[in-house]
């Protein structure tokens, strides 16, 4: 069993991103800059955004953060969203979410110019990335593909099945992966809350991806010996073990599945640090203007 050492993986992206900016700089161009909107004052969102901030002061970003109470109005949201599309000095932004519920989110994301939606979330840039296009890709999914790529996990003409269909993951990952790119070439079974039969569709995947937010879901009786185990979930839970008084457990059982894994990415560990490396991989793209 091979961990997939997520940690590890996204400080070597940073270290290759902080070098392209340092010669970015020399070279005369600007330094790419990230703007964060953090709406509230959810534990989780600031943690989240906290740390995004901090990567981008260590690849050498500038990055701006706006925070709204949790009752800002949605037109002031709106305001402040078209403020930043109209700052030509911004290069990037995200919308931190979950949002408050008397904000629409959806009305939100399509008012982000989508040449700045390092997210990934915008209409405009989940059509293109379905057409194979040139766009962000979203950031948690793009992370997968790194790791999958960097470690050398044949996918072509594997079987990839994929628990949960969020926008965010489970659904654009179900795409990436049946692509006619590396990696990509899968054949993808895309399951969620309404599939039957689910044990007996896991136990035939090559490439099992677990993006449900249930602690523990999978267990080791529903993979077969030798899959690839790409965790996504986060569950925070009360411990008696740790000085906190809490853990961290993943959508899949870890101490019995990865007996049976030839490759699996630890929670925490895994996945969470590559989203934010490919959060700063879409902002330096940003900063060409080229996509469109």
């Amino acid at each position: 069993m091979i961990l997939l050492d997520g940690k590890k993986t996204a400080n070597d992206i940073k270290n290759e991103i902080a070098v392209k900016v340092a010669n970015l700089v020399a070279g005369g161009g600007k330094k790419p800059h990230l703007a964060a909107i953090l709406v509230g004052g959810d534990g989780a969102s600031e943690t989240y955004v906290n740390a995004k901030v901090k990567a981008c002061n260590k690849v050498g970003f500038d990055s701006t953060l706006v925070r709204f109470n949790a009752n800002v109005s949605e037109k002031k949201l709106l305001a402040e969203v078209k403020k930043i599309n109209d700052n030509s000095d911004i290069d990037g932004l995200i919308v931190q979410l979950p949002l408050p519920a008397h904000i629409d989110e959806l009305k939100v994301t399509e008012a982000i110019n989508p040449i700045k939606d390092v997210d990934g979330f915008h209409p405009a840039n989940i059509g293109r990335m379905v057409l194979n296009l040139p766009t962000y890709l979203p950031a948690t999914p793009a992370g997968i593909l790194e790791l999958l790529d960097r470690y050398k996990i044949e996918t072509s003409g594997k079987h990839c099945v994929v628990i949960g269909r969020s926008h965010i993951v489970g659904a654009p990952m179900s795409i990436l992966m049946a692509r006619n790119n590396n990696p990509g070439n899968c054949t993808v079974t895309l399951t969620h809350s309404r599939t039957k039969n689910l044990k007996e569709i896991t136990k035939t995947a090559d490439i099992l991806i677990v993006a449900l937010g249930k602690a523990e879901f999978v267990t080791a009786d529903m993979v077969k010996d030798g899959v690839c185990i790409i965790d996504v979930g986060i569950t925070r839970v009360k411990s008696d073990k740790t000085k906190s008084g809490w853990k961290l457990l993943g959508d899949v059982a870890f101490d019995e599945v990865s007996k049976k894994s030839s490759f699996i990415t630890p929670v925490p560990g895994g996945v969470g640090p590559m989203t934010i490396a490919m959060l700063l991989k879409n902002t330096l793209v940003s900063t060409d203007k080229l996509l469109y």
